[in-house]
């Protein structure tokens, strides 16, 4: 006889894709495209519904754009604002959380590509400023498209925080801050179980085309690598598809802290794309393989912390110095 059962922390979660946005496509029609979705959560039995990066817009940075009216159009200065009023109220209406990505301008003229997690009471738990800045700071005449993020977003400061949330730990990170280890690890020292991160990423990628082919085989590889070297389920979701002419990766998926894939999505338009996903799971790894207490060893890894860009040794370094 079964005298008790054991409890376990369940999070069903929807990785909501986003295809296109098309330039003059209006706040108000894409939060109807994101209401669709989150009411689709809902009847899924979702207790959180993740949205892209930059899922209010096109995604801007592929213009160089030197009119501050017309740039400041693609900024909100608050949220929720009026156009995006109705999804925190459906969100309180349905009991379900999300996770929305957009451009924030502040009041002091500061300039950031934000993720924003709210609870299913409609309410702010956590914001994420987005950290590894990508791409270039000018226009360049050569390239097919531009990738200006350096130029329309300021890094983030605040780096990387587990927030309580959703019965477990839940993280955030945007697009290229995915490729980088440290988002991850910077996590997994406080625990996370849960990472939600967002991104467009053009299949073209102008400083090294040979490296299109790679783009779905390295979007998983780190997303995975994340997930499994800190035992933690990581949901990536994308805005793909053809927008504005430039073809952007989709294959939002959602990894499990072995860093299998539990769901993956098969179209490059709307989708979502659902997963149970349990957080005691994650504590297989942690305490085992990755066990940070008793295995890590921070005091050979130094240059981690302590440099930047790459010393090479010098070339009379020896083995018996």
């Amino acid at each position: 006889m079964v005298l008790f059962e054991a409890m376990t922390r369940v999070v069903t979660v929807g990785a909501a894709q986003l295809g296109p946005i098309a330039r003059d496509e209006s706040r108000s029609t894409v939060v109807q495209r994101l209401l669709q979705l989150l009411r689709e959560g809902a009847s899924a039995g979702c207790d959180l519904v993740v949205f892209p990066e930059l899922a209010l817009t096109t995604f801007f940075p592929r213009w160089y754009l030197e009119d501050e009216n017309e740039k400041n159009w693609f900024y909100e200065t608050e949220m929720p604002g009026p156009d995006t009023q109705p999804l925190f109220d459906e969100a309180r209406r349905l009991g379900v959380g999300f996770c929305l990505g957009y451009a924030e301008l502040t009041a002091d003229g500061g300039r950031n590509n934000v993720y924003l997690l709210v609870d299913g009471t409609g309410a702010t738990v956590a914001k994420f400023h987005k950290v590894h800045i990508p791409g270039h700071g000018g226009y360049e005449p050569d390239r097919p498209f531009q990738h200006l993020e350096r130029y329309y977003f300021d890094e983030g400061q605040e780096g990387f925080t587990a927030w309580p949330a959703f019965d477990g730990l839940v993280g955030m990170a945007l697009c290229n801050d995915r490729r980088w280890p440290e988002t991850y690890r910077e996590m997994g020292l406080q625990g996370v179980e849960m990472v939600l991160i967002g991104y467009n990423t053009p299949l073209y990628y102008a400083p090294d085309p040979t490296q299109n082919a790679l783009a779905s085989f390295h979007n998983h590889l780190v997303m995975q690598a994340g997930a499994y070297q800190n035992g933690t389920w990581v949901v990536g979701v994308a805005k793909g598809g053809t927008e504005e002419g430039v073809e952007s990766l989709a294959q939002s998926a959602i990894y499990a802290p072995s860093g299998q894939i539990v769901a993956q999505a098969v179209t490059i338009g709307d989708e979502l794309i659902v997963a149970r996903c349990d957080l005691d799971l994650c504590q297989d790894y942690k305490e085992t393989l990755f066990n940070f207490g008793l295995y890590r060893r921070p005091e050979v890894y130094g240059r981690i912390t302590g440099q930047k860009g790459v010393i090479r040794p010098s070339a009379t370094t020896r083995l018996d110095d």
